[in-house]
């Protein structure tokens, strides 16, 4: 199963122009542009009722599936599949189509945000949310609900952090990419500063120093990137 985050553009040319300067690398497509850092797949979508979320394609989403996602969440028909919300908010798009399912992306470089750990979504209902991203192919593999923490990830290896609102010190947006990279976290925001790349939130909190130690930056259409050293 293919896992594409996608997200949404005011401006296609400045949303491309944002990822390439970012050192992501674009992947040949027929719909909308679509670009890597060897672990996520990015769609940008240009169309304005187009929202974030993750998009799962592959060959069929059986009726059993569907019926057992509409006892949780309002599930709707779209072409070529469904649509639903997990507590979070965060739009799944269920698509049966081989679209992407074969994208290779072991040959692709990182990008200048680093080393990526999957995206992450606080939920006001952490134990609904890991039953409806069960549902659609993850398993969890570290953290415990009770403590207010899980990660669950994919055969594809995509991984979803799940926490507890107000878990976090910062802003955050449902979802967001996060990129940890120890101490070459340092390394990492000058870069983002040469490039001049707009920084929403500058994190000292966890330092004793008050040290920008890590950052959070947006994409044009507001996708979150967190930059943190651990």
């Amino acid at each position: 199963m293919q896992a594409i985050i996608q997200t949404p553009t005011p401006h296609l040319k400045k949303s491309i122009g944002y990822y390439n300067k970012l050192g992501f690398t674009r992947i040949e497509n027929k719909l909308n542009p679509l670009f890597s850092d060897g672990t996520s797949l990015i769609e940008i979508n240009p169309d304005r009722f187009a929202r974030a979320g993750v998009k799962l394609y592959q060959k069929d989403w059986n009726n059993d599936l569907i019926a057992a996602l509409s006892k949780m969440a309002k599930v709707s028909t779209i072409t070529n599949g469904y649509k639903l919300c997990d507590p979070s908010g965060t739009w799944i798009y269920l698509l049966n189509s081989k679209q992407e399912s074969n994208i290779d992306l072991k040959s692709i470089q990182p990008s200048t945000l680093g080393n990526n750990a999957g995206i992450s979504i606080e939920t006001p209902n952490i134990n609904m949310s890991i039953d409806i991203w069960r549902l659609v192919g993850f398993t969890s593999q570290q953290g415990d609900a009770a403590k207010g923490w899980v990660s669950l990830t994919n055969q594809q290896k995509f991984t979803i952090s799940l926490m507890n609102p107000e878990t976090c010190p910062h802003l955050f947006y449902n979802p967001s990419l996060t990129f940890f990279n120890g101490e070459n976290n340092l390394k990492v925001i000058e870069k983002i500063r040469l490039l001049k790349i707009p920084i929403t939130e500058e994190i000292t909190h966890f330092n004793k120093e008050g040290k920008v130690d890590n950052i959070i930056i947006r994409d044009p259409g507001g996708l979150g990137f967190f930059l943190f050293s651990d």
